[in-house]
């Protein structure tokens, strides 16, 4: 990966006329603060695979490679992956090759076996989880906390954590750009540089700049977790389309019909005639889904509605930032 074109075009792209300018600026804004408060060797990344963190992850790498004469030659960049349970084989495959393109120096931590979806500490009093019980929230929040206990006694000097984390997230309402851990948690600054950006704006960002990300999105998947609680969005479920005289229609012809029956009373004699309607413009032939019983999925950027991104998650003892 040539990382010096890769922060050019990151720059050129917060110095544009296109409405992402305003968010990727921003975010730059609040990595290039960060660095300067604390030195990369002082910053970790959070990074768990998900489409958000895979964001920040580009922005990150566009940043620290502005700061180098070379930056064809990044160093390893310090990375936390605290990974829930049964992960999605797919995921931890895209999670192996990003640490190879991007050289990032991944430390794993795995969970408890019983443990389930995780999140990162609260932060301000502020857990973001009520809607858990106290037993729930315990379970969740040792496990995470053993998991960042792990990671600072093996990398003291990590002081800043930066995190995926946006508005929208169930616990990111509260949140600024930088939140100190609670009181009893591993003492560190978690730094959320794209908390404003809109789930809009990180698919946006994603496929301007041709940055790759996990193929889960591609299957329907907008929200990424545990294989126990996780599901294709089913606002982005394809239905299966025929024509009243059975025939199957495919993108090449983009019009259903619906039998319009007149108001008599022998309508045998009277001609068949239909009313047509447009079809949405998916980007596989509809043929694909009539010949399988097996349901499929739009992509995650197909999703125009952002308040649904979590629609195919199943209740769970947390939230993940994917």
């Amino acid at each position: 990966m040539e990382f010096g074109n890769l922060a050019q075009q990151v720059y050129d792209l917060a110095n544009s006329d296109d409405p992402l300018s305003k968010p990727v600026k921003e975010a730059l804004q609040v990595i290039e603060e960060c660095l300067n408060d604390y030195g990369p060797q002082h910053v970790s990344l959070s990074f768990n695979g998900g489409k958000d963190c895979t964001v920040l992850l580009h922005l990150y790498v566009a940043a620290l490679a502005r700061r180098l004469s070379q930056p064809a030659e990044l160093p390893p960049i310090p990375a936390i992956y605290i990974a829930v349970p049964s992960p999605f084989p797919v995921l931890e495959t895209f999670i192996d090759q990003a640490t190879k393109d991007y050289n990032l120096d991944l430390y794993y931590c795995r969970p408890p076996n019983d443990g389930d979806d995780m999140i990162l500490p609260p932060v301000n009093g502020e857990s973001g989880q009520g809607r858990y019980t106290s037993a729930e929230k315990a379970k969740v929040n040792h496990g995470m906390k053993q998991a960042l206990e792990v990671y600072k006694s093996r990398f003291p000097d990590i002081q800043a954590i930066l995190v995926g984390t946006r508005r929208t997230d169930p616990h990111g309402a509260s949140l600024s750009y930088r939140n100190m851990t609670d009181s009893g948690w591993p003492r560190y600054v978690r730094v959320n540089p794209i908390i404003n950006w809109s789930y809009s704006d990180v698919w946006n960002y994603l496929r301007k700049l041709k940055v790759p990300y996990c193929s889960l999105y591609d299957e329907g998947y907008t929200s990424l977790g545990s294989t126990y609680n996780t599901l294709p969005n089913p606002a982005l479920l394809v239905p299966p389309y025929r024509t009243p005289d059975n025939r199957d229609v495919s993108v090449a012809s983009p019009i259903i019909a619906t039998e319009r029956k007149p108001p008599v009373a022998d309508a045998a004699k009277v001609p068949r005639t239909f009313e047509t309607s447009p079809l949405p413009n998916y980007s596989v032939p509809l043929t694909t889904y009539m010949s399988t019983p097996t349901p499929s999925y739009r992509p995650a950027y197909e999703l125009h509605d952002g308040s649904l991104e979590r629609l195919g998650r199943v209740r769970t003892m947390g939230v993940s930032n994917a």
